[in-house]
């Protein structure tokens, strides 16, 4: 700017562009390893080098704890590892994900027990449409209202079953995908 004598400088502008080179050093389902660079209510941010980062959406940190503060998970400047989900080159965004970096409980448990299979743990909690039992791998099986009582009232039975009791169920159904088991009491 000649008339205020002024001079704008860069030091970006002499180095390489990180995302020029994104797609041939990093691939969508290649397993990284990243530093956690900032932690938000939504997420937190990993940076899989100087220049490139992406965001670790709540979602994707953990297979059971859904509402869980990432603070929770990862700590700062943690070193992790990471599954690239997606890069958006236009945008120069990359979605990454933690928990694709663990085993799938749910799919253990469903290559662990069949239909039929006999289950034990303890009760969480006691609701209107049934009971949530607490398997391995700290997922929740539930027990619906209609399959605890034959009478003609069943949340009457409801009653009997409190939090932390310990029950012996059979497997009813299994949704990996949909993170679902379904329990029947064991007779």
């Amino acid at each position: 700017d000649k008339e205020k004598l002024r001079v704008s400088l860069g030091l970006k502008q002499i180095q390489n562009d990180p995302w020029e080179n994104v797609e041939s050093n990093y691939s969508v389902g290649g397993v990284y390893e990243a530093e956690v660079s900032n932690i938000t209510d939504y997420g937190c941010f990993a940076q899989l080098e100087e220049g490139i980062e992406g965001l670790i959406h709540l979602s994707e940190l953990d297979w059971t704890s859904k509402n869980i503060h990432p603070s929770k998970v990862v700590e700062m400047q943690e070193k992790i590892k990471v599954m690239i989900l997606e890069i958006d080159h236009d945008k120069r965004r990359i979605s990454l994900g933690l928990k694709q970096t663990k085993s799938n409980p749910w799919t253990e448990f469903s290559n662990k027990y069949g239909i039929g299979d006999k289950v034990s743990g303890n009760i969480k909690s006691v609701t209107d449409f049934g009971i949530f039992v607490g398997l391995e791998g700290d997922i929740d099986g539930l027990i619906h209202l209609s399959d605890i009582s034959e009478e003609e009232d069943p949340k009457q039975a409801l009653d009997e079953f409190k939090k932390d009791q310990s029950l012996d169920c059979i497997v009813f159904a299994v949704d990996a995908e949909r993170e679902r088991i379904s329990l029947k009491l064991s007779e």
